[in-house]
């Protein structure tokens, strides 16, 4: 059974050509499928170029990152939506990734951080929107504030088993929030290190049948690799640790129910 790396940035190793060589290694771990998710207008178009490129391993996200808006945020976003009925190329999976981000905010300008942070509350308020008319996933990023990004879920409408909070990093109490709610979370590499205690409480919380697991290549690198670039065939070994060490059931079962949930949360259809 192979894995689905729910969330990854191939635009990285794109730019460093170095992507036939990290798709290659990802399907010697046996990864078959991996997302690659959109920030701003800069990847959407190179994301769906890949995904027409490599049908069935590659599929796309679509969204505004809270890191990448500023003033002019309404105008990467006019022409989002288009991605799921335009005839250019495969649609988007989900949107995102988007939501709201304060650890990257000025930390010596009070006012800018406010701003920005307003625009980033903004931008994500529209998204929403965009989502709950398309009906589709929403891939959520929520640094330094999961409560308000819960709140604005809440009041936009979506419908909550669509949402995932991917890279979890909060508690058992925040998960759930989210599974009161019917959201996921889905978890990176940072499951496997000795200090994230609080997040491996957090994915048991959730269970193994919602769990889902990421990369978000070429961040947040396993161990053993840990401090080295990140990429796809490294869900591997956050497969393996949260099988052996965090829900006690052998590797194929973790495989087994993680591919069929993200096949489901996602709509990819599975392989023949």
């Amino acid at each position: 059974m192979g894995l689905i790396d729910t969330h990854t940035h191939l635009e990285s190793f794109h730019r460093h050509g170095t992507l036939a060589g990290a798709l290659e290694r990802a399907r010697a771990a046996e990864v078959e499928a991996m997302v690659t998710i959109g920030t701003s207008t800069d990847d959407w178009d190179l994301y769906r170029g890949l995904a027409q490129q490599h049908p069935g391993l590659v599929h796309y996200a679509a969204g505004l990152h809270p890191c990448s808006v500023d003033e002019k945020w309404p105008d990467q976003l006019i022409g989002l939506e288009a991605f799921w009925s335009g005839s250019a190329g495969p649609s988007p999976v989900a949107l995102g990734e988007c939501g709201l981000d304060r650890f990257h905010l000025p930390k010596d300008d009070a006012a800018a951080a406010a701003q920005i942070f307003g625009w980033q509350r903004e931008a994500f308020a529209a998204q929403l929107a965009i989502a709950k008319r398309l009906d589709c996933p929403v891939v959520v990023h929520s640094r330094g504030a999961f409560a308000e990004c819960v709140a604005m879920i809440d009041a936009s409408g979506v419908d909550w088993t669509k949402v995932v909070f991917h890279c979890f990093t909060e508690g058992a109490a925040e998960m759930a929030e989210l599974t009161r709610r019917s959201g996921f979370g889905s978890f990176t590499g940072i499951l496997t290190y000795k200090t994230a205690e609080n997040i491996r409480q957090a994915a048991k919380a959730q269970g193994l049948d919602r769990l889902m697991i990421e990369t978000d290549a070429p961040y947040l690198t396993p161990m053993p690799h840990r401090g080295k670039p990140n990429e796809p065939a490294y869900v591997r070994h956050t497969a393996e640790f949260a099988a052996a060490e965090v829900f006690g059931v052998p590797y194929a079962e973790l495989a087994a129910v993680t591919t069929a949930n993200a096949r489901r949360f996602l709509g990819l259809k599975p392989l023949p």
